[in-house]
């Protein structure tokens, strides 16, 4: 296996685990219907700057970068509008 081959799975790796830690907090949310506890500065934050991530991963090309970034932006930002409803 080419080495540019291992990297990518381990990018897509890396970004699969990194993303999925955001769906327990998505269905607890929403489940709950309560984002008390949820800091608005931090998701802000973090949403940005995932949000910088898929900018980046696309004038790269980098695949695993691109889809684990919009993902977990997706996820982010769905627990940002939770906060504005529930919180």
């Amino acid at each position: 296996m080419e080495d540019t081959n291992l990297f990518t799975i381990i990018g897509l790796a890396a970004g699969t685990l990194t993303t999925i830690a955001f769906l327990p907090q998505v269905i607890k949310t929403w489940q709950s219907k309560s984002a008390k506890d949820i800091s608005l500065g931090m998701f802000s934050t973090f949403c940005t700057g995932v949000f910088l991530w898929i900018v980046y991963g696309f004038n790269i090309g980098d695949l695993p970068i691109l889809l684990a970034n919009i993902i977990t932006f997706i996820l982010a930002f769905t627990i940002l509008i939770f906060k504005f409803r529930y919180g």
